[in-house]
């Protein structure tokens, strides 16, 4: 398998990232509920996008929220949607994009990330669960939040 690198959304990038594929059944774990109804009130500028790539495909997509001033905790230093080509899925690059994120909130000064996951059978509780994430709580909406502590 070829070497994952991080390169910064972009114009250059950003057709590839909206292109990436699904496994059957995972379209509707796309975006939590409470992400939706949150979007309103996220500011732009508290955005981290990073794509993967493998070679010159782009392969995953993170998109990240640094907001230490917000008043939900879940959404201070959280993954608020992370994509994998369906090709690719199980072979790291999920890892590789949580775990960049993870760093970077760690050079931010965060001692941990969040993400919020709808339950279901094909969603992704498992994968989270498997790099280290814990069940914290739910949201309003019924999402489960997890965290993982850096």
């Amino acid at each position: 398998m070829a070497e994952l690198r991080l390169e910064e959304l972009s114009a250059s990038n950003i057709v590839a990232a909206n292109s990436l594929s699904l496994k059957p059944g995972q379209e509707q774990f796309i975006a939590p509920v409470t992400y939706a109804a949150e979007t309103a009130v996220v500011n732009p500028a508290n955005a981290w996008q990073r794509v993967a790539r493998m070679g010159d495909q782009v392969v995953g997509f993170i998109h990240g929220n640094f907001d230490p001033e917000n008043e939900h905790e879940e959404f201070r230093a959280c993954i608020w949607r992370i994509n994998v080509d369906a090709e690719v899925q199980g072979k790291g690059v999920g890892r590789f994009l949580a775990t960049a994120l993870a760093e970077e909130a760690k050079r931010r000064g965060f001692d941990r990330i969040t993400v919020l996951w709808e339950p279901g059978e094909e969603g992704p509780e498992a994968f989270f669960h498997r790099i280290g994430f814990v069940d914290v709580g739910e949201s309003a909406y019924g999402d489960v939040i997890g965290a993982l502590e850096l």
